[in-house]
């Protein structure tokens, strides 16, 4: 089965080429063999302002089942990122990380691993544990992301409602090299 994948990443790791990678990964030009549609929009993102570039997100989220974040050394720093991160969850989307700082850029080096971006990003489960207030890591606490109002979320069991937790607790990270995602993408966004 097809999926449409939205791919979330910080543009200096197109610059560098490693996001790149990722996202043409077994994708010969004009043929869909990795199993999904590329519905990222960073060409047409330039040049743009907030409210533009929130309505750009949402118009390209719908119709996709998976966002990819793709995670660089300042990914989790960028609040576009965190954005597409929260419509996704909101939407019902599968949301990954995929680590890829591994991949040699075009200097041709690799560099460490990235910070977590869902370490830095976090839900407030409603009382009745059927909604989530976005929440994101200021570097001294937790603060409202009132860039998303909260929204549904499936029922939290009744031990997690009512309390704070980083995104990390539900969202599966992978690193492209270290996993193979070459060839296990297909597995991730299932």
């Amino acid at each position: 089965m097809t999926k449409r994948v939205y791919f979330a990443f910080h543009y200096q790791d197109v610059i560098d080429l490693r996001a790149n990678v990722v996202r043409n990964h077994n994708m010969p030009e004009g043929v869909r063999k990795a199993g999904y549609f590329d519905s990222s929009i960073w060409e047409s993102a330039k040049n743009t302002n907030d409210l533009s570039l929130k309505r750009l997100i949402n118009t390209e989220l719908e119709g996709t089942s998976v966002t990819a974040v793709l995670i660089g050394s300042l990914t989790y720093a960028r609040p576009w990122v965190r954005y597409e991160i929260f419509k996704s969850i909101e939407r019902g989307n599968i949301v990954l990380g995929i680590h890829i700082n591994g991949i040699a850029g075009r200097d041709r080096q690799t560099k460490t691993p990235g910070p977590n971006p869902f370490d830095n990003l976090g839900l407030v489960v409603s009382d009745d544990g059927s909604k989530g207030s976005p929440t994101e890591w200021n570097g001294t606490q937790w603060v409202v992301f009132d860039s998303v109002s909260p929204f549904k979320i499936s029922t939290q069991q009744s031990f997690d409602r009512g309390r704070h937790f980083p995104l990390s607790k539900w969202i599966s990270v992978y690193d492209w090299v270290q996993h193979n995602g070459y060839n296990n993408f297909r597995n991730w966004i299932r």
